[in-house]
């Protein structure tokens, strides 16, 4: 999981670093949103390598080193606790309940339009469904919905142009958008990468709905002018698509900027070219050309190989050692005791050898614990199940 986190954060900066020293100002801003999106979506599922670039591979393991388990004494047995145990099982802990908060928040935001669709009056505008707001709100869009103040609107003190940016944001579906990185962002919440994105793509919509309406009313300085009107109403509305989303200089200087097709073109191909060097450079089978090539004793040629499993995951594993190890008697002092055993094809263990011990016993107590193990999900290779050898390394302190 650390090494995915990892990888997929670098390609996320990497990708966030390209858009915002080649593309963000251009005014190419329709590919901009695919860029975004399609950087968040290689971003967190390349590193799965879910597929690779050659169908076959010599590459694999079949014997695996699982972590050392520290057992503690105690008056009648010896507890356990893993190298790193505790603090993983902190950290587990922590993202879950702020993980949980998220998802309370992104419900309750959803729940508030629900609100104001069901409890407002509702009218139809130019084909889009209007919402009628009591109180004064800047206008917003979600889904298909605009939101606008009801005096305001029945006193038609809203600007066309409003309306038409508004309803671009419901045409262009950038909800949608919106809602794919709320998503993101409550899995990821950790990753500060995923605010910049989010803060890209919502910026993103505004150029977009700034552009159209630019288009259809070809009066840029009349249309700033109202923006910089309405900027100090600086309320955001969650998961909405909002008018006075960062009004800044940047989104000011973007409507007048020119269009240059060759420098747009040039860009876009090298941004090709690096998304096709970062799928090259992140393949499975580019990396694991770095390694040693390990063939297994059946003399196959791997292409797809997964480990066994425990119920419950390897945590849980190594509480049941560490609940069911009883210390020895006469056990004294510090010391390690190596154990290797074979997963079957079913998901038995078998095969029990002790490699090194304490003496007193701790090596067949390691073997007696063992050998309570309910069976594991066996391993595959090529989604075949196959038998896979473990080393179990256990420190026991006895004082």
């Amino acid at each position: 999981m650390i090494l995915y986190i990892l990888k997929s954060s670098l390609l996320l900066f990497i990708l966030i670093t390209v858009y915002k020293l080649l593309l963000e100002n251009e005014k190419m801003h329709h590919f901009n949103r695919i860029y975004l999106l399609g950087s968040l979506i290689f971003s967190l599922t390349i590193p799965l390598q879910l597929f690779s670039f050659k169908t076959k591979i010599s590459d694999t393991i079949t014997h695996f080193q699982l972590n050392e388990i520290l057992l503690q004494k105690t008056s009648e047995n010896l507890s356990t606790i893993t190298d790193n145990q505790m603090m993983n099982y902190t950290a587990v802990t922590i993202y879950l309940l702020v993980a949980l908060l998220l998802i309370i928040r992104f419900v309750l935001n959803l729940y508030s339009f629900y609100k104001k669709i069901k409890n407002n009056e509702q009218q139809t505008l130019n084909g889009n469904k209007v919402v009628l707001i009591q109180e004064p709100v800047v206008p917003h869009s979600f889904l298909n919905s605009i939101f606008f103040y009801e005096q305001d609107f029945k006193n038609n003190n809203i600007a066309p142009e409003l309306i038409v940016h508004e309803a671009v944001h419901i045409k262009q579906k950038h909800t949608l958008d919106i809602l794919f990185i709320e998503v993101l962002q409550i899995l990821f919440w950790f990753n500060p990468l995923i605010l910049l994105y989010k803060h890209a793509i919502k910026l993103n919509h505004e150029f977009l709905a700034d552009e159209t309406v630019n288009a259809k009313f070809n009066s840029v300085f009349y249309y700033q002018k109202m923006l910089l009107n309405i900027a100090s109403n600086q309320r955001k509305i969650a998961l909405a698509s909002s008018i006075n989303y960062l009004i800044t200089k940047k989104r000011l200087i973007m409507m007048t900027k020119k269009e240059s097709k060759t420098r747009i073109i040039l860009k876009t191909v090298g941004v090709g070219v690096i998304f096709s060097l970062l799928l090259f450079s992140f393949s499975p089978e580019t990396m694991a050309q770095e390694s040693p090539n390990i063939i297994s004793s059946e003399g196959k040629i791997i292409t797809e190989i997964s480990q066994p499993e425990f119920p419950g995951g390897m945590l849980a594993f190594y509480k049941f050692v560490g609940s069911n190890f009883k210390t020895p008697s006469g056990l004294k002092g510090n010391g390690k005791v190596y154990i290797t055993f074979m997963i079957e094809k079913d998901g038995s263990l078998s095969e029990f050898e002790i490699l090194r011990d304490m003496g007193f016993g701790t090596g067949e107590e390691a073997i007696r614990v063992l050998k309570l193990s309910p069976k594991w999900i066996p391993g595959k290779e090529n989604k075949e199940p196959v038998r896979v050898k473990y080393s179990l390394p256990i420190t026991i302190q006895a004082k």
